[in-house]
């Protein structure tokens, strides 16, 4: 597999912690990115990560990409290159830290760039926000990725989303040919702790969406 990217191949012998030794070899050389597969779980649990990935993300800092198989429908063959990387963002600092790092991402993928936006008609209602939300977002996503396209050459879409981002978001990346999203993603405290961000958490459940994450 190495030498079809012209990659180097490394098979490493450790001993003790899986989570560790996986952070220690990327350590070991800088700007690895860490690739894993998640098993799923059932009931409650489907939206944990199986816990070396979740170990190896709680130390937070440095990206990881997770890759859950649709057990529903079995991967044949070679995977597809990436063609769509979506990037959600809701206005804040923490979502857009993951931008440089998707950027990136996308130019070494030869992708397209889309950044999208959630509208979630029950959570404005309950906010008590007016009407005009829509323009609101749609101007916030159009500047954000002219904003990329202007600093970074490269074209970049955007679209405005509505619903419930545990579902808008995911179904729209699985609606977009050999896509991935990337986004960064939050600890929580006691039990919660072992959960990814709800966004997250609903793509990997859905199966066969690679997700780039950064838990800060």
């Amino acid at each position: 597999m190495a030498g079809q990217h012209g990659a180097q191949a490394v098979a490493a012998e450790v001993h003790g912690d899986v989570a560790d030794a996986i952070r220690q070899e990327a350590d070991r050389v800088p700007g690895t990115l860490v690739a894993i597969t998640s098993h799923g779980r059932s009931g409650v649990m489907r939206a944990v990560l199986g816990s070396t990935a979740l170990n190896v993300l709680r130390a937070g800092g440095k990206p990881i990409l997770v890759y859950r198989p649709d057990e529903r429908h079995p991967a044949t063959g070679a995977a597809a290159a990436i063609q769509h990387i979506v990037m959600p963002l809701d206005g804040s600092p923490l979502s857009e830290s993951i931008i440089p790092e998707a950027v990136q991402l996308a130019k070494w993928l030869k992708a397209r760039l889309v950044v999208v936006s959630v509208i979630d008609p029950e959570a404005t209602r309950s906010a008590g926000i007016v009407a005009g939300s829509d323009v609101m977002e749609s101007a916030y996503v159009h500047r954000q990725a002219s904003n990329i396209q202007r600093d970074h050459g490269m074209h970049v879409g955007w679209e405005v989303l509505h619903g419930d981002p545990q579902e808008a978001i995911p179904q729209f990346v699985r609606s977009l040919p050999n896509a991935m999203l990337a986004m960064t993603t939050r600890g929580r405290s006691a039990v919660q702790s072992a959960l990814l961000g709800s966004v997250t958490a609903a793509a990997l459940r859905e199966g066969g969406v690679p997700v780039y994450t950064r838990m800060p």
